[in-house]
């Protein structure tokens, strides 16, 4: 029981720090992690589920090795109004330096409202190794 109570309480502290903003460190290196190749489809899934995915490729052109590291997805409406902004992990394992890796992002909870358009995409969160 003690073992599940000291994972439980480390478990939310890191899950709430990553919810923090960013940190000045990690607003100053956003420019050095690019999106390349980004691309949306809508796929079935085995229960008959319409799944939206969002898959593309991220670089890190700086000189720091990155942790993990989370974006806002942001869908908005034919009117601009956002219709839902989730936040997802796109690096998941240390990314070096140099290094490029391909993300998938999946969604089956979109709002039928959304406008059907690639969602804008925000760095959220990024935790050096």
């Amino acid at each position: 029981m003690g073992g599940a109570l000291a994972w439980f309480v480390s478990h939310r502290a890191s899950a709430s720090a990553s919810l923090q903003p960013l940190t000045p460190e990690a607003k100053s290196y956003v420019r050095n992690l690019q999106l390349s190749e980004v691309s949306l489809k809508a796929t079935e899934s085995y229960v008959k589920q319409m799944v939206t995915e969002i898959e593309g490729k991220i670089t890190n052109s700086g000189d720091r090795t990155v942790k993990s590291a989370e974006v806002f997805c942001i869908f908005y409406n034919v009117y601009g109004e956002v219709v839902l902004r989730d936040r997802k992990s796109i690096v998941t394992a240390p990314l070096k330096p140099g290094e490029t890796r391909a993300f998938r992002l999946p969604f089956d909870d979109i709002p039928g409202s959304w406008n059907n358009q690639m969602p804008q995409l925000v760095i959220a969160h990024i935790e050096f190794a």
